[in-house]
């Protein structure tokens, strides 16, 4: 999917993980430094070989490479919520589908990108037309990106114990999303 956001003033794509074409780069990112306390996934390359080939295989979840004006930056995992673990603490429905990220490069840390992404990512979330709720869980020590999801529209929910962390519960309502973003038509959306 491939969009052109006009208030940030760049090309985005999201493109669907490939073990071969990605597997180095993602190995890469899970072992910088502002990655690390919130994936633990800094596993040696053969480890984490078979942990994203597993992951890949799992048809509940899609993982994709966001870039940023043709550039490889960030990573992405979209899932079903009911058949994720995050199902256990709240009244989940069937269609409700559930988002993790990090971003990459430093570089790109502090330029102002998370907002537009997500908001990217969660608007082609939406274009599942049963979908009515996006969910996330960020790690309660990340502020930053607790406070990027609440600018995009989730809503805190509640602090919850998850097997790797403690968590913010939030949720995206379709009505709230739409509603924040009524200009929403700047996103111009190809599949790619």
């Amino acid at each position: 999917m491939k969009f052109f956001d006009d208030e940030a003033g760049y090309e985005f794509l999201f493109r669907q993980v490939k073990l071969e074409d990605d597997l180095e780069r993602l190995h890469y990112w899970h072992h910088q430094d502002h990655v690390i306390p919130f994936w633990n996934q800094n596993f040696p390359l053969l480890k984490y070989r078979e942990h994203l080939h597993m992951l890949l295989q799992d048809r509940h979840q899609t993982l994709y490479i966001g870039h940023v004006n043709g550039e490889p930056m960030s990573y992405w995992e979209s899932y079903w919520a009911k058949d994720n673990i995050v199902a256990n603490y709240y009244d989940v429905e069937d269609k409700d589908q559930g988002i993790h990220l990090l971003f990459g490069p430093k570089k790109f840390l502090g330029k102002g990108l998370a907002l537009p992404l997500l908001r990217g990512m969660t608007a082609f979330l939406f274009q599942h037309e049963g979908t009515r709720k996006i969910v996330a869980e960020p790690d309660i020590r990340n502020e930053k990106m607790i406070h990027i999801f609440q600018k995009c529209g989730f809503e805190p929910e509640k602090e919850i114990d998850l097997p790797d962390k403690r968590a913010l519960l939030m949720f995206c309502e379709r009505r709230t999303f739409f509603r924040r973003w009524k200009h929403v038509q700047f996103i111009h959306q190809q599949h790619v």
